[in-house]
């Protein structure tokens, strides 16, 4: 592979991982209420179906999902109705402080359900099936190994995401000690509310061309 490809493509995966989105803010919103473990498994749960995206995007199947009005449709307002679950979830909480954050990081987390929800919020956006598509086909040189393209690219990818998740999730755990006072955690579930529900109603506007 001709390393100004890899390069050019390394500068696109930055700036499309380093742009926050529902995946980085839901692992920030979960390390702040139940601790960097939580959000770590919320974050392997995202990376995971976005990974998943960028495979059957490179194996031309994105291509299918991304033509067929039907199944587009079906993975936005499935996507939409989660976030907005979790918005709504967020603006109910009751919630006063988050004082035992750290600790309930230390007892039986439901790390199994960070993960799967780290994986449908990853999932949830029918658009990332779209710039992967559109995205590939841009570097992809069929004249060379396709696999060793697909893991040079895959990889690098999974890279970037994950230090980025992680560091939302950073963010997320060491916030938390703001958020300690009496009233902060209120304040923070209204906020995080309001993104996941706006988050919901703008990706259920979107449409497949």
């Amino acid at each position: 592979m001709n390393i100004e490809i890899w390069i050019y493509y390394l500068l696109a995966v930055l700036v499309l991982t380093a742009s926050p989105g529902p995946s980085s803010i839901y692992c920030m919103t979960t390390a702040v209420t139940s601790g960097w473990r939580a959000g770590l498994f919320t974050a392997l749960g995202s990376l995971s179906a976005i990974t998943l995206i960028l495979s059957l995007s490179f194996t031309g199947l994105g291509v299918i999902i991304a033509s067929s009005e039907v199944a587009f449709t079906i993975i936005k307002w499935l996507g939409a109705c989660y976030l907005i679950f979790l918005g709504v979830k967020s603006l109910l909480s009751k919630a006063e402080d988050y004082s035992n954050a750290t600790s309930n990081d230390k007892v039986n987390n439901n790390y199994k359900g960070n993960y799967i929800s780290g994986f449908i919020v990853g999932a949830s956006n029918p658009k990332a099936i779209l710039f992967f598509t559109a995205l590939f086909p841009q570097f992809i040189n069929p004249e060379t190994n396709l696999l060793s393209q697909y893991l040079i690219f895959s990889s690098t990818f999974v890279i970037l995401e994950l230090i980025w998740l992680m560091f939302y999730t950073y963010l997320g755990a060491t916030s938390s000690q703001w958020l300690l006072a009496k009233g902060r955690a209120k304040l923070f579930n209204r906020l995080t509310g309001g993104v996941f529900i706006g988050a919901g109603v703008l990706l259920s506007t979107a449409r497949s061309n």
